[in-house]
């Protein structure tokens, strides 16, 4: 019986990589993990969505960063592929904070339908198919598009918070944040407030245990464009953490950073080389376990990043390096990377992760840390080194297509 099972199952294996249906529709292979794909594929009709790129008749490969106004920059590409292989063509759009995702999604499926429109034609399944082009109101022709009333100003404001428990514990939080910012082409200003707290208690042999954690902080930034590669910019925070023992702190550092490719073309590669220096002050809650109630400190940083949006997948990596100039043994050296990347067939291979090696911990608060604080993370903790890592990955094989959506028990 485990023998029959086993060459069934083989037969299977092997018949879908040699084997597909056919089918008279335009094969789409819809390459977007910011898109509501779901939505896409009930909506999106005369095609016939495969989940390989290498049977496709055109890839829909989507590279996105967001914009100014809290929305999301879209550059799409149709790349033909097999018969289309000659054709190729982009589409731009943009979405705004004040879009619901509805109005979002319905965005996208519009733009894509424009998009498909060549590709129907060669495929001769053109029957379906309409454009409609709406004339302009006398009010809209004369309006002009470039007036901005906020002058390029984008504002949020937002709260959250949730209390939860049982008979012997209980866990609050709430969060304020208020944000501005203003983003041209030539500068990019940035300013955010926030405050968080989290308050734990335990009641255990009729002794409460209370753990509060709270921070706060302020960030500005400007940011200049000098050319195509070149930026330059200033970086300043003030505020105050309990779980970093700083009663009160600010930092102010300017800053210069080169691309090696236009910044244009950020949206599918960036390869940049960053640099900062400035004045460090901190106020402790606690003695250090430096002695220090309080200090001023120079400090600088260097990081050179990169992040590369293909077809055939994605990656990003980083390396960090800091350390205060009045002590250069005080010090930490950062590594970041993230790929998600399509080997073959139907096999994706995924890494996320980081490690850094801190010699910089100058607000670790002298004595002796007690069991509640450790259990509680109520303080940071000395570490030499401090990691991340997720690893994994993904194979499908079976049919083609996967244009049929079934909702049900989905909740």
């Amino acid at each position: 019986m485990i023998k029959k099972t086993v060459a069934l199952f083989a037969f299977l294996f092997w018949a879908s990589l040699f084997s597909q249906t056919n089918t008279d529709n335009l094969k789409v292979f819809l390459d977007c993990r910011s898109c509501d794909n779901t939505y896409i594929r009930q909506n999106l009709y005369n095609v016939e969505f495969v989940r390989d790129q290498n049977f496709a008749d055109v890839h829909l490969f989507f590279a996105t960063q967001r914009n100014a106004n809290g929305g999301r920059l879209y550059d799409v590409e149709f790349i033909g592929k097999n018969d289309f292989s000659e054709m190729y063509d982009k589409i731009s759009f943009s979405s705004n904070t004040d879009m619901t995702r509805d109005d979002v999604r319905n965005l996208v499926l519009r733009q894509l339908k424009l998009g498909l429109v060549r590709f129907w034609m060669k495929k001769g399944t053109i029957e379906d198919v309409t454009v409609n082009v709406a004339a302009p109101t006398e009010e809209e022709s004369t309006e002009n598009a470039d007036t901005d009333p906020w002058n390029y100003w984008v504002f949020r404001v937002g709260a959250n918070g949730y209390f939860n428990g049982q008979e012997a514990s209980t866990f609050s939080n709430f969060g304020f944040n208020l944000s501005a910012r203003r983003v041209t082409e030539k500068n990019k200003f940035n300013f955010n407030i926030r405050f968080s707290e989290n308050k734990s208690t335990f009641n255990f042999d009729d002794e409460e245990i209370i753990a509060v954690n709270n921070s706060k902080s302020l960030r500005v930034s400007d940011v200049i464009s000098i050319s195509d590669h070149w930026s330059t910019g200033a970086f300043a925070r003030m505020g105050s953490s309990t779980f970093s023992n700083r009663d009160f702190f600010w930092n102010f550092k300017p800053a210069i950073e080169y691309n090696f490719f236009k910044y244009n073309e950020s949206a599918k590669k960036q390869l940049t080389l960053g640099y900062r220096i400035g004045v460090v002050y901190n106020d402790y809650i606690e003695r250090t376990v430096f002695g220090m109630e309080k200090e001023t400190l120079w400090e600088h940083n260097l990081s050179l990043g990169g992040r590369i949006n293909e077809k055939w997948g994605n990656l990003f990596a980083q390396i960090e390096f800091d350390q205060f100039l009045d002590d250069t043994t005080l010090n930490s050296l950062e590594f970041s990377l993230g790929m998600n990347i399509r080997l073959f067939k139907g096999f994706s291979f995924n890494i996320n992760g980081n490690y850094e090696i801190t010699r910089n911990q100058i607000n670790l608060p002298a004595g002796d840390l007690s069991l509640e604080e450790l259990l509680l993370q109520q303080q940071q903790l000395q570490s030499g080194y401090n990691y991340f890592i997720s690893l994994g990955f993904s194979y499908s094989f079976g049919s083609i297509y996967n244009s049929i959506v079934n909702p049900r028990f989905n909740f």
